[in-house]
């Protein structure tokens, strides 16, 4: 008996992209009223001017269901023609039931759902899967979500924390296309640094921040000199792996952490002047997981980008964990 197995390869892309920006629009002196820091001091450090936090009625998996139906909507696929949901989230609030299942129940779908924890580089990480998911016959179109709401899992007085994170959702449909979409992804891990970006205190209890539930806490330092740095390396590899150079970019869309390691990983890829960068960051904050696909958004909205022109998608975060790719960019509503 010989167990039969898709064997047809094909390639795979993006093909609609959707987002979900809370209606509440926070400045820095909204910050300031309870952080000890000032909107100088801030633009300064991070680059950030405003940033959404969601309202109680703005729920994770409301969020991340609307960003998934305009998604589905742009890319004309409908809910029933999903082979599976991937949800990139660190801060759904509860370890079990997982978000995807809700999220594609309320889609109208009973496909195969599951999240993916890999920190602010999970969109890339679930992009990655959904690609080899299409690309190897297995599904025919996968929903990756990228989601957070991390403005419920800070402490309001962490001068590290406290204005950098944000709240929002990005989707994309990943189907079957005439030619490669998404490129071989670089990827890894390392451990060894799981303390710099990490949730204090963990669900086990012990002594930590003194809130009454887990919030984010990053060592600020230790990540400048790490991500600038270290993923230069991995964009490279990326470009090297698609057979794309820097000269043949129209884009790069980083994990938006921070305004400066973006310019300062920009000048260490050595980024041409006709490559546009996406700098979401500095009106809508560090969203996390979300924070690519609402970067890639924003530059279609702006104009910045156009639907069809090749990016460098790099994504780093607690873990610490990395990932990027070269793709192509997919229309948007």
């Amino acid at each position: 008996m010989t167990i039969q197995q898709a064997t047809e390869m094909t390639h795979a892309a993006m093909l609609g992209l959707g987002v979900y920006r809370p209606e509440r629009v926070v400045t820095n002196d909204e910050i300031c009223e309870v952080l000890d820091s000032n909107d100088e001091w801030i633009q300064t450090r991070s680059g950030i001017k405003t940033r959404r936090f969601a309202g109680e009625d703005e729920t994770l998996i409301g969020m991340a269901t609307t960003a998934a139906e305009r998604a589905l909507a742009v890319a004309g696929v409908s809910a029933d023609q999903l082979g599976c949901v991937i949800v990139a989230t660190s801060t759904h609030p509860e370890h079990t039931p997982a978000s995807a299942p809700q999220v594609a129940t309320r889609l109208g779908s009973t496909t195969a759902a599951f999240d993916v924890s890999a920190g602010c580089a999970g969109f890339c990480h679930a992009l990655n899967l959904a690609s080899a998911m299409v690309r190897s016959g297995a599904e025919k179109y996968v929903l990756v979500i990228g989601v957070e709401q991390l403005s419920r899992f800070m402490d309001p007085t962490d001068r590290g924390t406290a204005f950098i994170f944000a709240d929002g959702a990005g989707a994309v449909v990943v189907g079957p296309a005439d030619a490669t979409g998404i490129g071989p992804t670089a990827w890894g891990s390392d451990g060894s640094q799981a303390h710099v970006i990490n949730q204090t205190p963990s669900c086990l209890g012990g002594h930590g921040s003194g809130a009454d539930h887990p919030v984010v806490q990053m060592e600020g330092t230790a990540v400048f000199r790490w991500a600038p740095f270290a993923m230069a390396d991995v964009a490279h590899e990326a470009l090297r792996a698609a057979g794309i150079s820097v000269d043949d970019l129209d884009a790069f869309i980083p994990h938006q952490a921070n305004l400066r390691i973006t310019q300062t990983l920009s000048r260490n890829i050595k980024l041409p002047e006709s490559v546009a960068v996406a700098t979401d960051i500095v009106d809508s904050g560090n969203t996390s997981a979300a924070s690519v696909p609402l970067a890639m958004e924003a530059m279609l909205r702006s104009g910045e980008a156009e639907a069809g022109d090749v990016a460098l998608l790099i994504a780093f975060g607690a873990g610490l964990s990395y990932a990027g790719q070269v793709v192509t960019l997919p229309p948007h509503e």
